[in-house]
């Protein structure tokens, strides 16, 4: 591990210039640890918390109720963790995520689970979906503050990396160890541990100051900064366009979980097993591909590698989930082959998370808020298309309006092109504009 304190050592010293090699922010190397780790927790109860409260004695509407809730929250979250990063800075949103995310957590562990009081499961829970977003997002707007440009795609590639592999990859791994060993109720008390792990490995070993303070104008009120986290959306029109995007980006993604495992298990013949080690496949790839597109997108430009690999690659890959399997029949490699593939197509996306704050310098919070917006939004997007499409038009019929969104996405990218700096020539602004560093 490499540490973040004055005057290192030599062989100290090489570690730091590798971290920064790889394109990670060294005064917030930390950081990206600690979002790795807090991920992990709060991912620990992805996959086994639904049926467990079932199990409960809890109906399985009223835990679907309680899901709603936490995802409401936690687009509310998302939203308003750039316009507080504005206002009060980065370190303190995440603080405020940290306490929210263990005092609900011990209030849903200690006293709601055990007397199975749904009101008191609705609270708990409930609040605590405003924990991570508040945590996590505000720590991407600190990256986003104090990267510099010609590196910034690569730094939000690795938040992303943190950011899944530990929700729901790491998280659920953990859980699919522990539950055999110490017990289902008994993991949701280790999660908490991790949980506070991760948040405080950033919060404490990260002194970088930026993040300290307020990022908004001095002069600009409270009331302004917080209503200009959605005013942005017609201040700067870019921002509402690079908003849509973020919409699309992962709209189909939610949509697909709606109606594609019954595509996969009655129409192709997979078992319910082999379907959910395709969604395994498909995110463990995502995962990776968030790192290497944000380095390709350092490399290539922001828009090029938005507009291609994630737009049209997108649609590309979004037919082949269903036109490949379909003619090929219960052919399971070539399955996890186009799993794999869109994926892949949809980490293209990532650099999105450095176009938008470098669109509004000035407001990089509320660009990153306008972005979590479009992530909330998707959430229930997708579905809402599934079920006006689904019936009259069918499997077919919803994956070509999906592959079309993709497309109309990768038009739009065309118009978020950044200015020039300051200061510079022509030439390199238009090479910093398209998200190059020159080289």
């Amino acid at each position: 591990m490499t540490t973040l304190s004055a005057a290192p050592s030599a062989p100290e010293g090489a570690a730091r210039s590798l971290v920064e090699r790889v394109g990670i922010p060294r005064p917030l190397a930390w950081g990206f640890v600690g979002v790795l780790i807090f991920m992990i927790g709060d991912g620990v109860e992805s996959g086994y918390l639904s049926p467990y409260l079932v199990d409960q004695g809890v109906s399985a509407s009223s835990v679907a109720l309680l899901f709603s809730v936490y995802g409401i929250t936690a687009s509310i979250a998302a939203w308003f963790s750039g316009a507080l990063s504005d206002l009060w800075g980065p370190r303190r949103v995440m603080w405020l995520g940290l306490g929210i995310w263990i005092a609900f957590q011990v209030l849903f562990l200690a006293v709601a689970l055990p007397t199975r009081n749904y009101s008191l499961l609705m609270l708990s829970y409930g609040i605590r979906g405003f924990g991570y977003p508040l945590f996590a997002y505000a720590f991407l707007v600190w990256v986003t503050a104090v990267t510099p440009r010609e590196r910034l795609g690569s730094a939000v590639g690795w938040f992303w990396f943190a950011f899944t592999g530990g929700l729901p990859t790491l998280g659920s791994l953990v859980a699919s160890g522990l539950i055999p060993v110490i017990g289902a109720y008994q993991t949701l008390w280790f999660s908490l541990g991790l949980v506070v792990l991760g948040g405080l490995l950033a919060l404490l070993l990260v002194r970088e100051r930026t993040g300290a303070g307020r990022l908004a104008p001095p002069d600009e009120r409270p009331l302004a900064t917080l209503l200009g986290s959605l005013s942005i959306l017609v201040r700067k029109p870019r921002i509402g366009v690079g908003c849509v995007v973020r919409i699309i980006n992962t709209a189909p993604q939610f949509g697909y979980l709606v109606f594609l495992p019954i595509f996969f298990t009655e129409t192709v013949g997979f078992s319910l097993t082999e379907w959910l080690r395709l969604l395994t496949v498909m995110f463990t790839t995502n995962i990776f591909f968030n790192l290497i597109f944000g380095l390709v997108g350092d490399r290539l430009g922001w828009q090029r590698t938005i507009a291609w690999f994630g737009g049209v690659g997108s649609a590309v890959t979004t037919l082949l989930l269903y036109y490949a399997p379909l003619a090929a029949g219960a052919q399971y490699w070539l399955a996890l082959l186009v799993a794999a593939a869109y994926g892949a197509t949809l980490a293209g996306y990532v650099p999105l998370s450095a176009l938008m704050p470098s669109l509004a310098p000035e407001h990089k919070g509320q660009a990153m808020a306008a972005l979590n917006l479009g992530a909330g939004a998707s959430t229930f997007v997708g579905p809402a298309l599934v079920g006006l499409f689904l019936g009259p038009l069918g499997v077919a019929g919803v994956m070509w309006i999906f592959a079309g969104l993709y497309l109309a996405s990768a038009l739009m990218t065309t118009f978020l092109r950044l200015p020039a700096p300051t200061g510079v020539t022509p030439g390199a602004g238009q090479a910093l504009a398209d998200g190059n560093d020159g080289r």
